[in-house]
């Protein structure tokens, strides 16, 4: 993923509860049942932007009523990252997984 610019490295996009610095930036397309939820993330920590990439790959271009609906636990599972990953960077992740989801519960809010 391409790095993320300075001026999305705000405290708005800043994700709490992961050990490295990571900011997501959510991009929306569209409007009520046409919009496609993306969003953009970077970190200091390289595998940290692999878990990004990964994340990005499974939520991208759905509307945000179906990334509610992503069983992330299961689809993650399926990748064995649960036996690879660290307690504090399987934390991270959640929280990862957590911000993503509250972009999309605030962009059906907004519909």
């Amino acid at each position: 993923m391409p790095p993320l610019e300075e001026a999305l490295r705000v405290p708005a996009t800043k994700v709490e509860g992961c050990a490295s610095q990571v900011w997501l930036a959510p991009m929306v397309a569209g409007q009520g049942a046409a919009a496609r939820f993306d969003f953009r993330g970077d970190s200091d920590a390289l595998i940290v932007r692999g878990l990004i990439a990964i994340l990005h790959a499974l939520y991208s271009g759905l509307d945000p009523k179906a990334v509610l609906g992503v069983d992330t636990a299961s689809e993650l599972g399926r990748l064995g990252l649960d036996q690879h990953l660290s307690a504090q960077r399987s934390n991270g992740l959640r929280s990862m997984v957590g911000r993503i989801r509250a972009m999309a519960e605030t962009t059906l809010q907004q519909a």
